[in-house]
């Protein structure tokens, strides 16, 4: 990727960790989800990424709550969005995730790419907020890669980690991951990499090239946790790559104020990317960058 690449804006709908007593806007019926699928194509998101809820706000990994967002959002915004399921979670089996995948499948799904230690800090407490082991096994791994594959669905190698990229060779090297590769560099998690610009352009230095022609035919993003994101993504857009704004990641704004809606964040991400000197990508620009099929009617 260049600067001369149009930029995939993502967002990240609702997540499954925060709640309405930390942000009223996080969506929790299909209704909802809908609604804020339409202020992030509104304001110029072209690729959302869904962590399935029960409507009384619960996260769900079940069939009927993926397959009700999947049909409320397309009915809403139509084919003017890639729709991107989330694979990652810690005690739910690699079954049913892929039952999910196989009974309503997205274009796109993310798979996250190593274990690790997934814990927040807090410095005033000189404590953990909350730590725990995220495992990501290459077992589990190459299963949903097959399911995948199977289904025709896009995996989005989420990468915590400089090893988690590295965790991509040998997977092509067995032929379960073809190029063109998409992925996403998670910064910000305390037990995965700092998030700095030295490093995120480490991370995009060391995308597999050679074998597969050439690191500048995959695409890749950042993805900032918390304020940090802001700081990340104008890195990201200096360096070439694309960026995921959203409730799940960030609620608030640069200056401090809580979003109203993921629509706030994407016009501020689409902001930062024209006053980059870079240009949002149309979703038709999207798919062809992130390797899917054009689909009818996507200027919906």
């Amino acid at each position: 990727m260049s600067l001369e690449h149009p930029v995939v804006i993502t967002c990240a709908i609702s997540g499954a960790l925060a709640n309405r007593d930390q942000c009223p806007a996080i969506p929790y019926t299909p209704q909802e989800y809908a609604a804020e699928a339409r202020r992030v194509v509104d304001e110029g998101g072209v690729h959302i990424h869904i962590h399935a809820r029960k409507p009384d706000g619960t996260p769900s990994y079940e069939i009927e709550d993926f397959t009700a967002i999947h049909d409320a959002i397309r009915a809403e915004v139509g084919d003017a969005a890639i729709l991107n399921f989330s694979t990652g979670t810690i005690g739910v089996s690699v079954e049913k995730r892929i039952a999910y995948l196989r009974a309503c499948p997205p274009e796109v799904a993310a798979l996250n790419m190593g274990s690790m230690n997934y814990a927040k800090y807090s410095s005033r407490r000189k404590d953990f907020v909350f730590s725990t082991v995220f495992p990501n096994p290459f077992d589990e791994i190459i299963e949903l890669l097959k399911a995948m594959n199977e289904l025709g669905i896009k995996p989005e190698h989420e990468c915590f980690d400089l090893g988690h990229v590295g965790s991509l060779w040998p997977l092509i090297d067995m032929g379960v991951l073809h190029a063109p590769l998409h992925a996403d560099f998670v910064m910000g998690v305390t037990g995965g990499i700092r998030p700095t610009a030295r490093n995120l352009a480490a991370m995009a230095d060391n995308l597999p090239e050679g074998p597969v022609g050439g690191g500048d035919q995959h695409h890749w993003g950042v993805i900032g946790i918390s304020r940090v994101q802001w700081t990340m993504l104008a890195a990201a857009l200096s360096l070439g790559g694309s960026i995921r704004v959203g409730l799940e990641d960030n609620l608030y704004l640069p200056d401090g104020e809580m979003a109203r809606s993921n629509g706030d964040l994407i016009a501020k991400a689409r902001e930062m990317t024209i006053d980059a000197g870079r240009r949002p990508a149309t979703v038709e620009e999207a798919r062809a960058l992130l390797g899917l099929k054009a689909r009818a009617g996507a200027a919906a």
